[in-house]
């Protein structure tokens, strides 16, 4: 595909047809090199390990015969593809799947994964999901949660020198559900919950709470807010291991929830959360 570099041709925040026939050129691949840069990520070797999962809850299709099929997909994009897909893209592609007929289930898998990994720039893992299916049932995030700590805060962007550790050596989970970002092309606010698991010096929770509550009028793609986030931890804290998992609300029909971590560590699963 000939893509461009740059949001100026996006369709987020323009004003689209959405598209019944299949049209896999309404994928819109964004690099990440560029969001990186400000955090230090150069190209090479990226310091942590990651997916991108999103979960599109308005996918159909019509069968061989004209039925309608609907499904869940669960898409895995890995945090080491040179692009992201922005997501107003995303869901109008899925869109254009409405009247168009394919031969088997497996046909439409082979087909997002073709698509997609096209866009993203490696292979992207693909699984469709009956409406029903257990693992779509909302569970809580696991270790303590840190929002009832009564502080007082004045500042809503992001300031890593709010982060203060301990000189004692904990291993622990923590999750806040007061994590907000805006969409940096149409402002619109982003919605989420955030885990943090680690082994290293003590984390002041205070400091920590601030310092999530400080991307409220932070303007950024949901995956790069979660590379800060590690990013800044692991400058700050300098844990032996450290995970960071963020759980986005639906909007659209789709859900982000990119996790970045050290190498070995791997994100609970399954796990969805109820606003989500």
């Amino acid at each position: 595909m000939n893509r461009p570099d740059t949001l100026k041709d996006a369709p987020l925040g323009r004003e689209s047809d959405y598209p019944e026939r299949y049209d896999p050129v309404l994928l819109y691949p964004i690099p990440r090199a560029a969001n990186r840069a400000p955090l230090g990520i150069g190209e090479g070797a990226l310091p942590f390990v990651g997916e991108d999962e999103w979960h599109a809850f308005e996918l159909s299709w019509l069968n061989a015969r004209g039925k309608p099929c609907v499904a869940v997909a669960r898409f895995r994009l890995p945090a080491d593809s040179p692009n992201l897909i922005e997501s107003k893209s995303w869901k109008l592609y899925l869109n254009s799947f409405n009247q168009t007929r394919f031969d088997s289930r497996e046909q439409v898998v082979e087909t997002l994964e073709r698509d997609l990994g096209e866009a993203a720039g490696k292979p992207v893992g693909v699984d469709l999901l009956g409406v029903d299916a257990p693992e779509l049932m909302p569970r809580t995030l696991p270790g303590e949660c840190i929002d009832g700590l009564d502080i007082a805060v004045d500042d809503y962007t992001p300031n890593a020198g709010v982060l203060q550790v301990g000189a004692d050596v904990v291993e622990e989970t923590l999750h806040s559900h007061l994590l907000k970002s805006n969409c940096p092309v149409t402002g619109q606010p982003d919605w989420g919950s955030v885990l943090i698991r680690y082994r290293g010096p003590r984390i002041d929770r205070e400091g920590l709470l601030r310092y999530l509550i400080g991307f409220r009028q932070h303007q950024d793609f949901h995956e790069h807010c979660v590379e800060h986030i590690f990013t800044d931890l692991m400058t700050r804290a300098r844990p032996e291991r450290l995970l960071v998992m963020a759980r986005y609300v639906r909007r659209g029909g789709l859900d982000i929830s990119p996790w970045r971590a050290t190498p070995g560590e791997r994100p609970p699963q399954p796990l969805r959360l109820a606003r989500q």
